[in-house]
């Protein structure tokens, strides 16, 4: 199983958005040193005093000068928002950056009314899938240069490394984007840890809609899983650690969006700690969040791979402490036996 993680650039306590990036560098030089595949960057507006991952291109240009060999990419750039040229554009430039390893993970959602208004973008899309479709399938034209010379877009021209271009990747949570990603032929990532019930579902869409397209970069499906993972020396330890990500997914439910507790603070709201995620789920058991040693959580996540027929996972984590993310990164990669 390959691992790969994903990064939303958490404000600590106390600090500012400078410190939530030099932590993100710190997790991603980590995640290079430990094995791991890919590492990317989230995007996500309105809540800067929290989370200060908004810009996932400016940020990965940092990242490209303080690592050597890792792909970088984005969890995911919110194509709702944004032109797919200058998308493309940005891309094409970070690959001439890093060659050969930059990956282009495409999405949407909307965030606040606020800040969808401030961004320009229009919450009332007359068929959301068909735009978002067509808005992929653009960058991914303008990545692989493949409008044809009499297009409108023909002439126009994005940096380029000489390398391979920006992989480009269907982020979602649902068939529909399964669907998306499949018909254009594209490698596609499910978000598990917002809608984990969808994610069998969803992977076999994929794989039935799937077909090959040279721009797409891939001649079959390729598939990830992104899962909430927490892991700590004991399975009890993992549990205690997993209800900052319990908690925080209870606030959200009860519109308290961008927050993160410590440790004692998510025990207390929910009223104690959590119980350990079981060695064994039942085949239509998807926990939103797992926990557990290096000894439980690769198997537990193998469970996951197994259904959905893939091979890679994206963590995505919520920890109260960078350092507990750091520790839980370093304990999953021993317990999955990374190089």
């Amino acid at each position: 199983m390959d691992l790969s993680a994903v990064d939303l650039s958490p404000v600590p306590a106390g600090g500012t958005a400078s410190d939530a990036y030099a932590d993100t560098v710190e997790v991603a030089r980590q995640a290079e040193g430990l094995g791991y595949s890919r590492f990317w960057v989230a995007e996500h507006h309105g809540m800067a005093g929290s989370i200060a991952g908004v810009a996932p291109e400016v940020l990965l240009g940092h990242l490209a000068a303080e690592t050597d060999s890792i792909r970088l990419g984005s969890g995911a750039v919110l194509l709702n928002h944004y032109s797919p040229f200058k998308v493309a554009e940005q891309f094409g430039a970070l690959d001439a950056l890093a060659p050969g390893r930059i990956d282009a993970g495409l999405g949407r959602a909307n965030g606040s009314p606020a800040a969808d208004r401030a961004l320009g973008t229009d919450r009332h899309v007359q068929s959301p899938d068909e735009d978002h479709a067509e808005k992929i399938e653009a960058v991914v034209n303008h990545l692989a240069d493949d409008y044809p010379a009499d297009h409108p877009y023909g002439d126009l021209q994005i940096p380029r490394s000489g390398e391979d271009a920006p992989m480009p990747w269907v982020l979602g949570s649902s068939p529909s984007s399964a669907r998306i990603a499949g018909e254009l032929g594209l490698p596609y990532c499910f978000a598990a840890f917002i809608r984990p019930g969808l994610a069998t579902r969803s992977f076999e869409t994929y794989r039935e809609e799937f077909r090959s397209s040279p721009a797409g970069g891939v001649d079959e499906p390729q598939g990830m899983l992104a899962v909430n993972a927490v892991c700590a020396e004991t399975d009890e330890g993992a549990a205690r650690l997993r209800a900052v990500a319990e908690a925080s997914y209870r606030r959200m439910q009860r519109g308290v969006v961008g927050t993160r507790p410590s440790v004692e603070e998510a025990v207390d709201e929910l009223g104690g700690v959590p119980d350990p995620t079981p060695a064994t789920l039942d085949g239509d058991e998807w926990p939103r969040a797992v926990s557990g040693s290096p000894e439980t959580l690769p198997d537990l996540l193998e469970q996951f791979t197994d259904r959905v027929g893939v091979d890679e996972v994206m963590i995505q984590h919520i920890h109260g402490t960078h350092e507990d993310a750091l520790r839980s990164h370093e304990l999953l990669a021993e317990g999955v036996g990374l190089a």
